[in-house]
């Protein structure tokens, strides 16, 4: 069960109404929906999965008629004739053309409905054989009322099946790895026939695809701005350094909370980048300017922290605040809210400890100079 809305949306993103969707590929129909259902009872096994629904192509009521042609060919009839025969009375065949001024219209004829709606009123339809003999087509064919296909779906030139599986309470990828290598092992192909991945799982493989590319290029510009703001590699690769203290808290929070790695939560971690980068900038040009000043390495780091530690402690706890309410939302968009918040407000709770403990550790050593930046420090009077 989903949002209609999500529904439609999923259905003309990508064809289908599942989050999974296995889609086999082939010729026979018949065969690939025993396949379908062999896929199906394979992926019931498997933790997390929701609902299955396989497409319906059987089921219509079809009319099938089957020529006998040794006995058209005792009355002296052609196939075709018998053909025609049947696409004039029950289907309906173009007799002649009818003129209204400029428009021109076909007449179509056929037999009124009241000899047409069952197999013995087609039966009792009489041909005329070349000697002038009436043959009931009830004599020259088998008529009867089989079970056939509704609908026939094609992709991409194929005809194919789908089955659709929503997945609750685990991530798409580790479902999809496993029901993968289950499917390869214990359901097996007549030559011809393969699958294809579908539904949200394939926008999740295109998201993934495009964070790939998203997040250095993010990391990249930030640190190109720290340079700019520093002037120094040193110092940028010091504040970088934040990132993956803010990236523990976020990746111990999804575990502990049962969540997985998303595209939300995904997201949710270049928020949280940004949060730790703005109180490393915070932090470092507070103790460099104190360094500029004329402090000391040591108390330049304990005088910065103690200036730092009320900004610092306030972004970050605002921040967090904010996105509380997520965390307890049930409603739909709720997979989208509570991963991000539930990374960001656990990488900000490493971020903020990690930048007051560690990064003033670690600043000595991007600091060359053991003496004060300036030329000489307050009081101190210069040497002979």
């Amino acid at each position: 069960m989903a949002q209609p809305i999500s529904d439609r949306v999923d259905e003309m993103v990508t064809g289908v109404r599942a989050d999974v969707a296995v889609k086999l590929f082939g010729d026979d129909l018949a065969t690939m929906v025993k396949k379908g259902a062999e896929i199906a009872r394979v992926a019931n096994t498997i933790r997390g999965t929701s609902d299955i629904k396989i497409d319906r192509v059987a089921g219509q009521q079809n009319l099938n008629i089957t020529i006998d042609r040794q006995a058209i060919a005792r009355h002296g009839l052609n196939a075709s004739d018998v053909h025609d025969s049947i696409e004039a009375a029950v289907g309906g065949k173009a007799a002649t053309e009818i003129y209204e001024g400029e428009r021109r219209f076909q007449a179509v004829v056929r037999y009124p409905e009241a000899l047409r709606n069952s197999v013995s009123d087609i039966q009792r339809i009489l041909l005329t054989s070349p000697d002038g003999a009436q043959v009931p087509l009830g004599s020259l064919a088998q008529i009867e009322i089989r079970e056939g296909y509704s609908q026939i779906k094609r992709e991409s030139a194929k005809r194919r099946i789908v089955v659709g599986i929503n997945v609750r309470d685990r991530d798409l990828g580790g479902f999809v790895a496993e029901l993968k290598e289950k499917i390869q092992r214990q359901v097996q192909l007549p030559a011809g026939y393969y699958f294809a991945w579908g539904g949200q799982f394939e926008n999740m493989e295109r998201a993934r695809r495009h964070l790939m590319f998203i997040v250095p290029v993010t990391i990249g510009m930030i640190f190109f701005l720290l340079f700019l703001l520093f002037r120094s590699i040193r110092f940028a690769t010091l504040i970088i350094l934040v990132l993956p203290f803010a990236s523990i808290g976020g990746v111990a929070a999804l575990y502990l909370s049962g969540e997985y790695l998303s595209v939300p939560a995904s997201v949710g971690f270049i928020a949280l980048w940004g949060i730790a980068v703005l109180n490393g900038v915070v932090l470092v040009s507070c103790i460099r300017g104190l360094r500029q000043a004329g402090y000391d390495v040591r108390d330049a780091i304990q005088e910065g922290c103690l200036m730092r530690f009320r900004p610092v402690m306030m972004t970050a706890t605002v921040a967090g605040l904010g996105l509380v309410p997520f965390l307890f939302a049930t409603g739909p968009g709720s997979e989208v809210q509570r991963p991000l918040a539930i990374v960001v407000i656990g990488g900000l709770v490493t971020s903020t400890l990690l930048t007051l403990v560690v990064l003033p550790t670690i600043y000595r050593f991007f600091d060359r100079d053991s003496m004060p930046l300036s030329a000489t420090t307050p009081g101190d009077s210069e040497a002979p």
